[in-house]
């Protein structure tokens, strides 16, 4: 399977960006897919997630800024960022499980880099 992540840029702080992660399978047969972020020097971190059933899962920095999404229908998962800061700067990966996880892990696309400066 792959997984295909784009939209990422350069954005002001306070802008918006959305990234999608195309699959090249059907999406409807992972459980779970989402969006991790990472920054040298640091640990994967997730960012946000949701299962086929619609379950969203957030990491607390993101609560209320970002909005995952999935559409089975074009095998596409979305992540609506808004309100963004610089401490959202990182590259971002998409990834997709099929065991039941709200971290999905076991299928990683290539990361589009998320950079937010004035």
């Amino acid at each position: 399977v792959q997984l295909q992540a784009s939209g990422g840029g350069l954005v002001q702080p306070g802008g918006s960006l959305r990234l999608s992660c195309v699959v090249s399978s059907f999406t409807a047969d992972y459980y779970a897919i989402g969006w991790f972020r990472q920054v040298p020097g640091k640990v994967r971190e997730l960012v946000a997630a949701i299962t086929n059933g619609g379950i969203t899962n957030y990491a607390d920095s993101v609560k209320g800024r970002f909005t995952i999404s999935r559409d089975d229908a074009v095998n596409t998962v979305s992540l609506q960022m808004n309100s963004l800061k610089p401490e959202d700067t990182a590259v971002y990966y998409c990834a997709a499980d099929r065991s039941r996880t709200l971290a999905p892990n076991d299928y990683w696309g290539q990361g589009t880099q998320v950079t937010v400066s004035s």
